[in-house]
């Protein structure tokens, strides 16, 4: 089993990624830790394989943690969780000797993509020596999980999941239909978007009473969460 780290301040988002890493096979989560602090005395106490590290921490940033880590002699395998996107934060992570790079909002896809093909490296580690330039090469290449066109699921346009997220953002709450007039697409179409904003932690799914008839979904933008 690979024994893994869960860092990450948001109560929401931990709880999720350490539910992601418990049903990839092979995977289980050893400690999760909400700070810097946390994360590095989890390293000194505790048997770790592999980090999943936010880069937005409280008391410090997880490249910083990861810094500290190669430092103290970690050699702990990294994967950097967040939803930076700068160049600079892309480039200090690998120079810090990150294994791979997970930007949010991702769904549990996503991050078993990236485990089965750290898992795949971590067994090819295994299998011999590593001998020739080919080698080498698979096993690196074992660590670059085919990706989904933009990081999304098949059937989820950039273009349409930001008119959605703008459309949420801007209200205290709506349903499917009421995204869907805002956005001039299908009820089934916005209900779908809104779905996998759910999923990703970026909005939440409540339920709308009215006056009679059935309570309809209502779904209510989150500032932070499994996007944090």
């Amino acid at each position: 089993m690979i024994r893994t780290l869960v860092v990450e301040d948001d109560p929401v988002a931990a709880a999720a990624h350490a539910a992601y890493v418990e049903r990839v096979r092979g995977f289980t989560v050893a400690a999760s830790a909400a700070s810097g602090a946390e994360a590095l005395r989890a390293l000194a106490t505790t048997a770790v394989d592999l980090v999943l590290l936010d880069v937005h921490l409280p008391d410090t940033n997880g490249l910083e943690v990861l810094r500290r880590m190669r430092a103290a002699g970690h050699t702990t395998d990294v994967i950097m969780v967040t939803r930076a996107r700068d160049v600079a934060v892309v480039q200090a992570a690998v120079a810090f000797g990150a294994t791979q790079y997970l930007v949010k909002p991702f769904t549990f896809s996503a991050v078993r993509r990236k485990l089965e093909g750290y898992l795949e490296y971590r067994e090819r580690l295994g299998a011999g020596p590593v001998v020739a330039q080919d080698d080498v090469d698979e096993l690196f290449g074992r660590l670059r999980a085919p990706a989904e066109a933009g990081g999304l699921p098949k059937g989820v346009s950039r273009e349409s999941l930001d008119a959605v997220r703008a459309a949420l953002e801007s209200t205290g709450g709506a349903t499917a239909a009421e995204v869907a007039t805002a956005i001039g697409a299908s009820r089934v179409t916005a209900r779908r978007y809104l779905e996998y904003l759910v999923e990703t932690g970026l909005a939440e799914r409540t339920a709308r009473y009215g006056p009679a008839g059935r309570p309809q979904a209502e779904y209510r933008w989150r500032p932070r969460g499994v996007g944090g």
